[in-house]
């Protein structure tokens, strides 16, 4: 189990994020036209997956804007936003905010990510939804950096996630 804090108050995730230097595990989420992407899928591109509890939070949001924000000057990379939302809700944000340059995911069909990425809130006022954490991967699919974020309420260190693809 992984340790945050949410408000202050200790909350544990069900498991622990994949180690640096293994292998991005096996995952199927669905994008918001309703196709998979899969761990195959992001062999190739450098990629870092944004993962999170709901887009319609004020952290959230400003992650994912962050992340496209970043995303648009970075060659041969690839932002996963994963979260549980339906692709309804992302489909909606990302037309609101003017957001094309990430990809937004959700776990809804299929529970193999956040099993894998050891990442579901098992306590605390949102048991099941992910907690905030960062994984960037390699083009091969190799773990260079991950962040359990140490406060839910808290944005990832974008630095240290841009240091890692260098």
């Amino acid at each position: 189990m992984s340790t945050f804090t949410f408000k202050g108050e200790p909350q544990q995730t069900a498991g622990e994020l994949p180690a640096v230097g293994q292998q991005v595990p096996a995952f199927k989420l669905t994008k918001g036209d309703f196709s998979t992407i899969t761990q195959e899928d992001i062999k190739g591109k450098r990629t870092v997956f944004n993962i999170f509890p709901s887009i319609d939070t004020g952290v959230c949001a400003a992650s994912v804007r962050k992340f496209n924000e970043l995303a648009a000057g970075m060659d041969n990379t690839q932002v996963v936003c994963v979260s549980k939302d339906l692709p309804f809700a992302h489909k909606r944000f990302c037309e609101a905010e003017g957001i094309s340059n990430v990809i937004t995911t959700s776990q809804f069909a299929d529970q193999s990510f956040s099993q894998a990425f050891g990442v579901d809130m098992l306590t605390g006022p949102l048991p099941g939804l992910m907690s905030r954490c960062i994984v960037v991967a390699d083009e091969k699919g190799i773990i260079l950096h991950t962040e359990q974020v140490a406060e839910l309420a808290q944005e990832p260190d974008y630095e240290a996630a841009l240091l890692a693809l260098k």
